[in-house]
């Protein structure tokens, strides 16, 4: 793994991690021959359906390297690169209708942003189907892969130095060897494309221009992390066409991506672990786990060593570079969900024991399945055109878990990469009497609930609720996903019956490999 995609896994994790063993539900492909329900009968399937100007044609939402789709209808949508000379070069984007059960749906039309920046909603969207039975029912749902991800012009880079492991000798991170991959990949890319082009401003403009084409339908808006910060940016620009808005992870307008991760892992990471300290059976056996990182932390940034251990996919022996920075990356990654932050202490416990089995071949699994769905590209042309030109050194996050390395490695890849332009308004808050519906997860370690409270001020027909014990992204959770189509079929946040959501709690740290203490 090169320092490319280590960047895209451990730095720019604004994503929706929705990995696949967490879902509970999904459509094999070998069933999914037919686009609806209805299709399963005697009747043949139509060729074709019509919406606005688009002629859509049963297609199939393949997830990478799994044999799982949804039935979908696709139609070929073009946009201009640069919309200042739109007879110039042209996107082929990837657009999608997943249809509705009902045989009359309701006339607005569902948007699902996936996260990121770097994740395509036809890709993502089968992860998220589940929590979204209800709202199918009775809506279109529209995807639009995002211009420079998925099926969208992707703006992917091949690894430039394979079998590397994108890290210096002593396992830090290698400015110049950011600097030299960045480099690469732009020169990659730029023959097809020009990076300057690939914001959440060309998003938007492009959410539109598809919205026109399949008739100007209202639209309802479901933003996940990244995709939070698309439909803010939309519903800013384009408030006469939405109907609802759902915020999951929310990315205030005034956020400058990057600057805060060390502090909100930090506080996140206390706040976990306070839970492992408050059980007797946990506390016992682990002690302070938050100390106890911190002093493998120490120890590892005065010994950073190659370390041994099973590869949890081929079972092979592995081989690599532990350092304070990689303990800090995985520790991130681990944050994201309840079942992995459950693993936290037993995981550093084992590491700062010898035993790094547990840590490094977790963090292994989760890397592959973000880094299969993020694109660089994109993230780099997001971040350096909307976020690094406010992005400043933090020297008071230098102790924190995650220091200030996320920060100079952000700030040494937009040295390189071209900006785009930010326009005036971006960082506005959204003030809108809109219907909206904000969540966030209480542990979450990158869009904490007082983001949430932020976005919501402005929002008098907004409500914002906290799931007790989650991490990042939470409308699969629970009883979220009825919450979700309840409010979209009312369209009155403030009416909804949430205390179901007061079953919730946070998953009990893991004192053994076999689970929490019965």
């Amino acid at each position: 793994m090169t320092i490319q995609r280590r960047i895209a896994i451990a730095v720019v994790i604004l994503a929706a991690v929705f990995v696949a063993r967490h879902v509970s539900h999904r459509h094999d492909a070998s069933t999914m021959a037919a686009p609806t329900k209805a299709a399963t009968s005697m009747t043949a399937a139509p060729a074709e359906w019509r919406l606005g100007s688009l002629r859509l044609t049963p297609c199939e939402l393949g997830q990478p390297h799994t044999a799982l789709s949804i039935a979908a209808w696709c139609a070929p949508f073009e946009v201009p690169e640069d919309r200042a000379h739109p007879q110039g070069r042209k996107i082929a984007m990837r657009l999608a209708v997943v249809r509705s059960d009902a045989q009359v749906p309701a006339p607005d039309m569902v948007v699902f942003l996936a996260g990121g920046p770097g994740q395509a909603a036809t890709q993502t969207y089968a992860a998220v189907e589940p929590a979204m039975a209800g709202v199918q029912a009775h809506r279109n749902v529209l995807l639009l892969d995002q211009r420079g991800t998925g099926g969208s012009h992707p703006l992917g880079c091949r690894d430039s130095e394979p079998g590397d492991a994108g890290e210096s000798d002593e396992g830090g991170l290698d400015l110049a060897r950011v600097r030299r991959e960045t480099q690469h990949c732009l020169d990659a890319l730029s023959p097809t494309a020009d990076v300057r082009f690939y914001t959440t401003t060309d998003a938007v403009a492009d959410l539109e221009d598809a919205r026109r084409a399949l008739g100007s339908p209202a639209v309802d808006l479901i933003g996940v992390s990244y995709g939070t910060r698309v439909a803010q940016q939309y519903a800013m620009h384009h408030p006469d066409a939405v109907r609802t808005l759902v915020l999951d992870g929310v990315v205030p307008n005034s956020l400058v991506l990057g600057e805060e991760f060390a502090m909100n892992l930090d506080a996140a990471l206390k706040a976990r672990f306070a839970d492992c300290t408050a059980d007797a059976a946990c506390h016992a056996r682990f002690g302070d786990p938050y100390q106890t990182l911190y002093q493998l932390r120490d120890a590892l940034r005065a010994n950073p060593h190659k370390v041994t251990f099973r590869d949890p996919q081929t079972y092979a022996s592995t081989q690599r570079m532990l350092s304070s920075y990689v303990l800090a990356t995985v520790v991130r990654m681990f944050a994201y969900s309840p079942e992995t932050s459950a693993l936290l202490p037993l995981s550093v416990d084992a590491a700062a024991h010898g035993d790094v089995g547990p840590l490094l071949g977790q963090a292994k699994l989760l890397a592959a399945d973000l880094g299969d769905t993020m694109g660089s590209g994109l993230q780099y042309s997001v971040l350096c055109s909307e976020d690094a030109s406010e992005l400043q050194p933090r020297p008071q996050d230098k102790e924190l878990i995650l220091g200030d390395a996320m920060i100079e490695a952000f700030r040494t890849v937009c040295s390189v990469w071209p900006h785009g332009a930010r326009p005036a308004d971006f960082r506005q808050p959204l003030k809108s009497a809109v219907p909206a519906l904000l969540m966030s997860g209480q542990y979450d370690p990158v869009t904490p609930p007082r983001y949430g409270d932020a976005v919501a001020k402005d929002l008098p027909n907004g409500r914002h609720v906290v799931l007790k014990g989650q991490g990042h992204n939470v409308v699969m959770r629970g009883c979220m996903p009825r919450l979700l189509s309840e409010f979209i079929d009312k369209a009155d946040a403030k009416a909804l019956d949430a205390g179901c959501l007061d079953r919730l709690s946070s998953l009990p740290p893991f004192v053994g490999f076999n689970g929490a203490t019965p």
